[in-house]
């Protein structure tokens, strides 16, 4: 793998070359045991799960141990136990089974990261229903199709988020916290504390459903999938491994509940373990990050790229006041560029890991914070014991080191694997023992993950394949470059151009001489056929709400300039 791979020109020792990874990690992946894995979080049994008892319940016994730290701007730190969250929770699952909800029924939560979302999470496993994320910056419009697709019983909302639900008023319960008796719906509160919360936890089964999912729509439609209680198990492997969450740590994952790493990663799998996790009710903003992590004395840090070059154009000084107090940050979502990696190590002194994973699949290679093993900067790192992930060709054929191919998980040979199909949809991304992510990829001689770019994404210019990840690496170490995204233009002597979009720092102009230094830049960090030869300066870049970037509207709407049509959108 060349070191235009990796993002650039970097030095000799930011790339430990190597023909295997550590023994720790082998050992890791060679002792891996599915069956004590599970049992280990599931003690009870394969047809006696409930979600509930696993992230609540069972650590309820202890009556001082925290589940839950609640911040919000401008009041007092809450910390709610795991015993009063497993009593609340049982109040608000018969509050949802008056409404009729039973086993395998969709509950929704449309209320930002505040106490009730976590209750209202806890209740719906509590009776063996199916929990339904719904984002908070969703409009009616997406709020309604997911609702009607899942088919979704209750809906739980806050006044804020109220007018968002209108549309399906009449084929649902809707409840909403602080309704207050003159509302036409339930209140939260009055309807919880009504109640005794007598009921056990409905037992289930390890392959039932215990979240549903839609996919951030990325590449195309968002498409529903079904999480079984199973998928906990490699859940907690994560938190485990890669995220090394320790009983002591003060961990905030930042993302989002309302969306995959947020639901999985700062709900389920830190609960699951027995561990406190962090809401924030507030806007993200570089000043509420930094004083939260500061007044709440957070130790272990996950989030997006998206997220952490917010906090890296703030600039050094305001990094000063929690420099050293962040054990290990994990960034996952998209890939984590290598100037992102060097501020964190230089400013917040500590070290950040890049992780990959999708909705589908949960976190399946990750640099390791808890095992040792050879990090590069740029690679997504190594396989999650418990993965076998490979590298395919066009005809499914697997790859070796040092050529360009499909990510796939081998199925019969990956236990932790826990997808199996979209519901109620065609799933063409399994191809015979395969599943095949449709992101571009490249394997080093020790095992390790580059990523390249959605195999969409990647651009053809003059006979190269060139990654657009790689090219937007070394836009962003330009001086002036506050975010980036790099897509291929039509062109008739290239078949393609690399065109760069950018957004400035604050005090920058665009310009043709700004151009033309950031141009030469990166010509100087990449390659003459890499950089590129068109740029657009942008006030933003258009991104999912979960912060991922959408390079394909930038390629449609470049597709379509060149046709003389208009430019299509994202529906």
């Amino acid at each position: 793998m060349s070191d235009v791979r990796l993002g650039g020109d970097l030095a000799s020792d930011e790339i430990r070359p190597s023909v295997e990874p550590s023994a720790d990690y082998l050992r890791a992946v060679s002792d891996f045991d599915y069956a004590a894995a599970f049992s280990a979080i599931f003690p009870e049994g394969s047809e006696r799960i409930n979600a509930c008892h696993t992230c609540c319940d069972r650590h309820a016994s202890d009556p001082e141990r925290i589940a839950l730290r609640y911040s919000r701007p401008g009041e007092a730190l809450r910390e709610i136990t795991f015993a009063t969250l497993a009593d609340q929770a049982a109040r608000f699952a018969g509050v949802l089974s008056e409404r009729g909800v039973r086993k395998g029924d969709r509950v929704a939560g449309l209320v930002p990261r505040t106490p009730e979302l976590l209750i209202t999470i806890m209740a719906t496993w509590r009776l063996g229903a199916v929990y339904q994320p719904l984002f908070t910056a969703f409009g009616p419009k997406a709020v309604e199709q997911r609702v009607k697709d899942a088919g979704t019983k209750v809906v739980v909302t806050d006044p804020a988020n109220r007018a968002k639900v209108s549309g399906v008023e009449g084929l649902c319960t809707i409840i909403t916290v602080g309704a207050g008796s003159a509302g036409p719906d339930p209140d939260f509160w009055a309807e919880l504390e009504a109640r005794s919360g007598d009921g056990a936890p409905v037992p289930c089964d390890a392959d039932d459903p215990f979240l549903i999912m839609f996919t951030s729509g990325t590449t195309g439609p968002a498409k529903p999938l079904l999480v079984p209680l199973k998928a906990i198990v490699a859940f907690v492997g994560y938190m485990r491994d890669a995220v090394d969450l320790r009983q002591d740590d003060r961990f905030w994952n930042v993302a989002d509940p309302g969306w995959a790493y947020g639901l999985y990663y700062a709900v389920t799998g830190p609960l699951a373990m027995g561990c406190a996790t962090t809401f924030h009710d507030g806007a993200f903003t570089v000043e509420e990050t930094y004083g939260t992590i500061r007044r709440l004395g957070i130790t272990n840090l996950a989030g997006s790229p998206t997220a952490f070059r917010f906090l890296i154009a703030a600039g050094p000084a305001a990094a000063a006041a929690v420099k050293g107090q962040l054990r290990v940050v994990s960034s996952a979502g998209e890939p984590l560029n290598p100037e992102v990696i060097r501020w964190f190590a230089d400013h917040l002194g500590t070290t950040i890991h890049d992780h990959y994973g999708q909705t589908e699949l949960g976190m399946v290679v990750c640099n390791h914070h808890a095992l040792a093993h050879p990090i590069r900067l740029g690679s997504a790192g190594f396989a999650v014991p418990g993965h076998r992930v490979v590298v395919l060709d066009a005809d499914g054929a697997e790859l070796g080191p040092g050529e360009p191919g499909i990510l796939a998980l081998d199925r019969k040979r990956s236990p932790l694997m826990w997808f199996s199909g979209y519901w109620e949809r065609p799933t063409p991304a399994f191809v015979g023992d395969y599943y095949l992510s449709g992101d571009t990829v490249e394997a080093d001689a020790d095992r390790s993950i580059a990523f390249v770019g959605r195999s969409d994404d990647i651009i053809t210019s003059s006979g190269y394949r060139i990654g657009p990840f790689e090219v937007e690496s070394a836009l962003i170490e330009h001086p002036a470059v506050a975010e980036s995204a790099v897509v291929g233009k039509p062109d008739p002597e290239r078949t393609e151009l690399v065109k760069a979009f950018v957004v400035l720092k604050a005090g920058f102009e665009p310009g043709r001489e700004l151009a033309e230094s950031i141009q030469a830049y990166v010509k100087t960090r990449l390659s003459a056929h890499s950089y590129p030869r068109e740029i657009a300066f942008v006030e933003q870049l258009p991104k999912t709400p979960s912060g991922k970037l959408q390079r394909f509207l930038l390629r449609n709407q470049e597709i379509a300039q060149a046709l003389g049509a208009p430019a299509p959108t994202d529906g």
